[in-house]
């Protein structure tokens, strides 16, 4: 790769790929999300990355390239991350939501990363069309970012699972507490024993 066309067309084939996986992942979350909102958020932001498709399509068509069949590797480590949970941790309802919202906002930032680099690289060779709809697309990872942090802040977990560390520290305290207790009772002693002796020594004297 030598040249700033090259590099461009590879970012292109990166983010479609990565659009393009998402389309199935959104439909897992959607399918997966236990509040209705929520649901409907997924749902309606599977319809916002078709568009997005699109719109990378005709991207390439603005400089007669074909979409590559290319893998981003990097959205493919965050779908893998939210699928590997939801089958080995078993999560309730409301921790895989709260879960969920943040594995979202994971590939938004990701998301949003690739669309600025790529408008700057169709800033610099004049691909007006590009810049029109790549900055559509970057808007709307924008506030579906916006969207979805706040939905995390709102969903929090039922169980925060305070109830047993507070048990447990209780108990140190109590253990640490005796410790002292025969510690300090010990010490008594010994100095009793201590004084008594200093009394005899004193008498024979």
């Amino acid at each position: 790769m030598q040249t700033a066309h090259e590099l461009y067309i590879h970012e292109l084939n990166d983010m479609f790929s990565a659009e393009t996986m998402l389309l199935e992942a959104l439909q897992e979350q959607a399918e997966a999300a236990s509040n209705a909102q929520l649901k409907k958020a997924f749902e309606s932001h599977l319809a916002q990355t078709q568009k997005q498709v699109e719109r990378l399509q005709r991207c390439f068509e603005e400089i007669g390239e074909e979409p590559e069949n290319e893998e981003c590797k990097g959205m493919k480590g965050l779908v893998e991350e939210f699928r590997s949970f939801v089958q080995e941790k078993d999560p309730s309802p409301d921790i895989l939501d709260h879960f969920a919202c943040g594995a979202a906002a994971k590939v938004e930032q990701y998301e949003i990363k690739g669309y600025e680099s790529l408008i700057e690289l169709a800033e610099s060779m004049e691909h007006n069309q590009a810049v029109k709809l790549l900055n559509q697309s970057l808007k709307e990872e924008q506030s579906t970012l916006d969207k979805m942090e706040k939905f995390g802040e709102r969903l929090q977990p039922e169980n925060l699972g305070m109830e047993e560390m507070e048990e447990g520290e209780g108990e140190e305290i109590e253990t640490a507490s005796s410790g002292r207790s025969r510690s300090g009772s010990s010490g008594r002693k010994k100095s009793s024993s201590s004084s008594r002796g200093r009394s005899r020594s004193r008498k024979a004297a």
